[in-house]
């Protein structure tokens, strides 16, 4: 062989290496994480193993870079669990600039780094549900720091973000469209039928039957994050604003009657021209969301792929974890009320997963058919020089066949609400369904909010007690 030629397999070589070794670290670096993460909150919410794991991820580069997003979006949870809510906002401060950031971007040379490796070299720029929940986080945050001003600016930016998510979806599929054509027009025929084949898409339904079944919320809207939002306007005294808000969370959560009764008080007060007093609000946070994990299968190829070694994509699928108590029971001497469900984060996640994932199959079609292509390029030449490449060409296709599993993983499995009167002597017992109970004290107040956070079974509870 030349030395040109020898200079070519060997670099061809180091990067199928290097690949080979380190192509999804992301994933590993999550499940570290994660298990950190659930063995610290077990364990008092010693979470300095899990802070340790995020911050050595982050970039010292101005501009974002990798996974900065996602793990400023973890460490601001994590403060946000340990009740250090002005540091949490900190975090979540730089994680809305990484997204808006992001939002500025050409995404054209990622979407082109994407096909010619996968999906993990391109930065995460986040899901439109991560910028709703880093708005809403902050606005709680915010009410718990008695900066109602700066919590309102957070809620309307996280019901603006919602309202916006739509429009800049489309946009994307528009765009996804649009590199599709210009790889058809490279590569004639042979992307589009790989792309449009029905037996590619019976084979993912297989692997992953449970990725339709589900029902949808309506497009990119959190209903935890509108109703939230209105018991804020509410407890503000914006009763006109929080009114539309209760309207349509019940209208997308239905069966529950807490929110049936602030959408029916709310619209009493606005008839009355009174204020709302002697109300409590316990929200429960619940659980875990999902994670993601990756899947691999060989797919049919409209290329002659006996010469071919490796032929397969890898996509990402949900893996939901356990809600840490079905529900909570809270005790008064006036009564006992149990706690129901207001937004399903599964289902949130679920949506917007589905969203997205033809443009991730698509992109995985057009990644792996563009290494088909080059190593039936090679096969074709049928010399030991390109029998040597084709197999190192096969080395980093299989290297490269890697699934996105980025995700943040320390939102919870769902929201929860009750509401009821103050009882006359300000006493409430909090008991998990199946867990240990514990007391709180209302403090003199008109109103208040009681926000619980189990993140697992038989966790310590951590809740904040904000009055207005």
């Amino acid at each position: 062989m030349n030395k040109k030629y020898n200079s070519h397999i060997f670099g061809l070589f180091l990067i199928a290496a290097i690949f080979i070794t380190g192509c999804n670290a992301p994933k590993n670096d999550l499940l570290k994480f994660n298990n950190a993460f659930k063995t610290g909150c077990m364990n008092n919410f010693c979470l300095e193993d899990s802070v340790k794991i995020a911050r050595s991820k982050i970039s010292k580069s101005k501009n974002p870079k990798a996974e900065d997003l996602l793990w400023s979006m973890q460490l601001g949870s994590i403060e946000r669990l340990k009740q250090n809510h002005q540091q949490s906002n900190e975090y979540f401060d730089k994680s809305e600039e990484m997204l808006n950031f992001f939002d500025y971007q050409n995404t054209t040379v990622d979407s082109a780094a994407a096909i010619a490796v996968n999906e993990n070299i391109i930065p995460y720029t986040g899901r439109e549900y991560d910028g709703i929940m880093i708005n809403t986080y902050k606005a709680l945050n915010f009410m718990a720091l008695g900066e109602n001003d700066l919590a309102r600016v957070e809620f309307n930016r996280a019901l603006d973000r919602q309202r916006r998510a739509r429009e800049k979806f489309a946009k994307e599929i528009a765009k996804l469209q649009n590199e599709l054509d210009k790889e058809q027009e490279k590569k004639d025929s042979q992307v589009k039928k790989n792309v449009e084949n029905p037996e590619i898409e019976q084979i993912i339904a297989e692997q992953y039957p449970g990725i339709y079944n589900f029902q949808a919320y309506p497009d990119f809207v959190n209903p935890f994050a509108t109703y939230i939002a209105g018991v804020f306007f509410n407890l503000d005294g914006d009763y006109s604003k929080a009114a539309p808000l209760f309207k349509e969370a019940y209208g997308m959560v239905g069966d529950n009657e807490y929110l049936a009764q602030d959408l029916a008080i709310t619209d009493q007060i606005l008839d009355s021209r009174k204020r709302l007093t002697d109300t409590v609000w316990v929200i429960f946070e619940n659980g875990m969301g999902p994670v993601k994990d990756e899947f691999r299968i060989d797919i049919p190829l409209f290329v002659d792929t006996k010469k071919i070694k490796y032929i397969g994509i890898a996509l990402p699928r949900l893996e939901f974890r356990e809600q840490a108590y079905p529900g909570l029971l809270i005790k008064t001497a006036d009564g006992n009320y149990s706690t129901k469900q207001v937004a399903d984060m599964d289902r949130v996640i679920q949506t917007e997963f589905e969203k997205d994932f033809k443009a991730t199959l698509t992109r995985a079609i057009i990644s792996t058919t563009s290494k088909a292509v080059a190593q039936y390029a090679l096969e074709k030449k049928d010399d030991s020089k390109a029998t040597l490449a084709s197999f190192l060409v096969a080395a980093y296709t299989f290297a490269t066949t890697a699934a996105d599993v980025r995700i943040w993983s320390t939102l919870p499995k769902d929201f929860q609400v009750a509401r009821f009167a103050i009882p006359a002597d300000r006493k409430i017992t909090i008991e998990p369904q199946g867990g240990q109970s514990f007391q709180i004290e209302i403090p003199a107040c008109n109103n208040a909010l009681v926000y619980v956070r189990i993140p697992f079974r038989s966790a310590k509870p951590v809740y904040d007690i904000i009055t207005y």
